[in-house]
């Protein structure tokens, strides 16, 4: 319970974030535009780097352009005495061929405005600490937080850590799913297929014999497992066996030790076609290190709804039972900044029944009205860290159950 004074700091707090949000909501909504106009991929987004650090660094913060050793990275701070150090993540990545149909330029936006909200608070003395503002690229190949969380990003810089994402309905404790992916390369010996096909050695009898053994491998995995891929590389004319084939497949889980057992059986079936067909395989695991599974602060969440419900857009989230008992296939990098200090990901409602990463989902985060679904999100998630700045012992209620969900083992960076 929070005690009369505190209660008086939340609501100056609320009119102080609110307003803020607010005033700034037009330029925003010009940066997301921006932004949804000029789609740029994983690790090339300089424009997004551009016009996002200006703006912070008009507006007071201290920007690190160029973070952590990543072109396109970032990160903005702003400190005001001395206090909790509370996180935001900005995505600003973009889709091949189909632009921002996983709506990070919404999602570039709702952590600048984070930012914002929270910098009013610390500038105006209500609350006394640091906000931070990461701006993390390459969250489609799920990769740019990996590679800052090597860096010791996060873990050097908040305490605590919070990003929001468009979806077409409301969630606070969806888990997302561990993943790892490999590229595989088959070797044989070509031959003439129709005169001598005999003296060739068929690498692509290997990728086919390899996907046939993952297909049927699949009655045996678990309904939260999945495999899938594509094969990058069939050979080069139908008349020549081919001596080189390749595809590329994701491995997902529930956590990270599912997927880690996924992959000595997917290897096992890489391994086998390879035995099988003569050839030679070689196997290559991503370089960044597995995405892990998001891990959900519950003391977050359940302050992220008090507040997002207040405001009466479109259906109340869920309870965490309820959303626990739906399976979600997607994944993000987000994942592996949760398991480094406390951490809250919601999604928050657009007006679309489209998935992301289609092309209506691209269309809607487009909208106006996307972005007051973005402005009401934002709302909700700056009073989270309000009362981590201002409630006395919050932020310890929601270490602890950090600390008691993921001991110190399972926090380790590979």
């Amino acid at each position: 319970m929070t005690t009369d004074t505190n209660t008086n700091k939340i609501t100056e707090a609320k009119s102080v974030i609110y307003a803020e949000i607010d005033r700034i909501s037009t330029e925003l909504r010009d940066l997301s535009t921006d932004l949804h106009e000029n789609p740029e991929v994983g690790m090339q987004e300089d424009h997004a780097h551009e016009i996002l650090t200006n703006y912070l660094e008009k507006n007071g913060f201290t920007v690190t352009r160029h973070a952590f050793d990543m072109k396109t990275a970032f990160m903005a701070k702003y400190t005001n005495g001395s206090g909790i150090r509370v996180g935001f993540c900005s995505e600003y990545d973009a889709l091949p061929s189909l632009g921002h149909a996983c709506g990070h330029n919404l999602i570039a936006v709702t952590g600048i405005a984070n930012a914002m909200a929270m910098k009013a608070l610390l500038e105006k003395g209500i609350a006394s600490g640091t906000v931070v503002l990461f701006g993390t690229p390459s969250e489609e190949p799920l990769n740019g937080k990996i590679y800052m969380a090597k860096k010791r990003a996060f873990q050097d810089h908040v305490d605590v850590c919070s990003m929001l994402h468009p979806n077409h309905g409301n969630m606070t404790y969806w888990s997302g799913t561990a993943i790892q992916d490999v590229k595989v390369e088959f070797i044989g010996k070509p031959s003439h297929a129709g005169g001598a096909p005999w003296q060739g050695v068929n690498a692509l009898d290997a990728v086919c014999q390899a996907w046939v053994s993952i297909g049927l491998l699949r009655q045996q995995l678990l309904g939260t497992d999945r495999i899938h891929g594509i094969i990058t590389d069939g050979g080069k004319a139908p008349n020549i066996i081919p001596d080189r084939t390749a595809a590329y497949l994701y491995v997902r889980a529930t956590s990270t030790d599912r997927v880690e057992e996924l992959m000595v059986k997917v290897e096992n079936c890489f391994k086998a076609a390879a035995l099988a067909t003569g050839c030679t395989v070689e196997m290559k695991w991503r370089d960044a290190g597995m995405c892990k599974n998001v891990t959900q602060n519950s003391v977050m969440a359940e302050t992220y709804t008090h507040y997002y419900n207040q405001f009466g857009r479109g259906k109340p989230i869920a309870s965490r039972q309820e959303q626990e008992a739906l399976q979600l296939g997607g994944s993000t990098d987000f994942g592996n900044v949760s398991v480094l200090v406390p951490s809250l990901h919601p999604f928050f409602s657009v007006p679309t029944d489209s998935f992301p990463h289609t092309h209506e989902f691209a269309k809607v985060v487009g909208t106006v009205e996307a972005h007051e679904d973005a402005i009401i999100a934002s709302k909700s998630l700056a009073m989270v860290s309000a009362h981590m700045f201002l409630e006395k012992g919050f932020f310890e209620k929601a270490n602890e159950e950090f600390e008691n969900v993921l001991p110190k083992e399972k926090r380790i960076q590979e």
